[in-house]
């Protein structure tokens, strides 16, 4: 391929969508994207690994050349997953060039981002064996539900680099604008189930209706305990939030309910640990035989004073923080500092109509370019 263009297409038209929920397509996974990406690293004359983190489902890591053993490591993280297909309005996997714009899922999220890493790698790779860290990529899978990926390379990384005596920085990708996000809210995910007794609806005072259980529960979510998180709020961030997105419940309309399950989303800030206690308190206060599976991404703060961070603030972003969650995270728990930045923007992630800007995308290149050029 000739420009980071035709790699975006490229990338887009190999689908990767995550398996979570209704992904809107047969195939699902990333294991075609990690592979067409091993061969473009090969081709930039990186040492690459493909590591299974989940069944077919592998991350990809390449190692550049250096000039010598021992330095500090930069790595580009970007995940190759992309969300559902489904209820998009245009072909989500043909990657066509149109009015100055790749259409198509994963465009701005992340395959983009992505593409602009991939393409700065492949300028600088005469230039990377003489920089000061060692440059590392790692696509990751699953950011889009559970972040195996990043989980699995982060534990790997702290491992060897503590095995080595060195420390690693990660640019996790996602469209910032190019904005450095170094503080971000994590996810509390729920899934709440309440349980019932089934009976015929002509007589169901006799039984036991777990859909108004759950309606109770749902009624504490927005009139206690939302007004409650809101009185918390992070200087960057601003107060945890809460919002249910599924309910869930019974099989026929004549049958009394033994069943509800609802799917309750919450953005946390940082230092702000007992939220996942305080929720479980109040629901169980409500619904005391409730039963709670929480699915936990933590928030992140990464100090701006971070000497890399200093290098991608000369490249031309500047600190934000960001009311979603990503990888970066991730790495930050495993010990080693991390920062959310790419081209595009994230109002474009997840829509029927995805896409991103061609001169964002070049942009992209040249920040991360810089970014390497000034990295010390």
């Amino acid at each position: 391929m000739n420009n980071v263009i035709e790699l975006l297409q490229a990338l887009v038209r190999i689908p990767s969508v995550n398996p979570h929920g209704e992904a809107g397509v047969a195939e699902t996974g990333e294991k075609r994207c990690a592979e067409f990406v091993a061969g473009f690293l090969r081709d930039c004359g990186a040492r690459v690994e493909l590591r299974e983190v989940l069944p077919g489902r592998p991350n990809v890591a390449g190692v550049f050349p250096s000039d010598r053993p021992g330095k500090d490591r930069i790595v580009f993280a970007p995940h190759t997953d992309t969300v559902s297909v489904a209820g998009m309005t245009i072909d989500p996997f043909g990657g066509e060039l149109r009015d100055g714009h790749v259409w198509g899922r994963g465009a701005s999220d992340t395959k983009g981002t992505m593409a602009a890493m991939l393409w700065a790698l492949l300028e600088m790779r005469v230039k990377i064996p003489a920089l000061p860290f060692e440059i590392w990529f790692a696509g990751l899978v699953s950011e889009e539900a559970g972040q195996d990926g990043s989980k699995a390379f982060s534990a790997e990384l702290r491992a060897d680099c503590d095995a080595r005596g060195v420390k690693a920085f990660a640019v996790v990708g996602e469209p910032t604008g190019l904005d450095i996000v170094n503080a971000h809210k994590g996810a509390l995910w729920l899934t709440l189930t309440t349980r019932g007794r089934a009976g015929h609806a002509s007589a169901p005072e006799k039984y036991d209706n777990a859909i108004y259980k759950m309606a109770d529960v749902i009624r504490c979510i927005r009139d206690e305990i939302a007004p409650e998180l809101k009185k918390t709020a992070d200087p960057i961030l601003g107060p945890p939030t809460i919002s249910v997105g599924v309910c869930r419940g019974g099989s026929k309309t004549n049958i009394v309910p033994d069943a509800c399950v609802a799917e309750v989303d919450i953005r946390t800030v940082p230092n702000e640990p007992g939220t996942l206690a305080f929720v479980s308190k109040k629901l169980r206060a409500i619904c005391p035989d409730i039963e709670i599976a929480p699915l936990v991404s933590p928030p992140l703060y990464t100090d701006p004073a971070h000497p890399l961070i200093g290098a991608l603030v000369a490249a031309g972003g500047k600190c934000v923080g960001a009311s979603w969650f990503c990888d970066a995270a991730i790495f930050a728990q495993a010990g080693i500092p991390a920062v959310a930045a790419g081209p595009g923007s994230i109002a474009q992630a997840h829509t029927a109509d995805e896409f991103l800007a061609v001169a964002d995308l070049q942009a992209g290149v040249e920040f991360y370019k810089r970014f390497l050029e000034a990295a010390r």
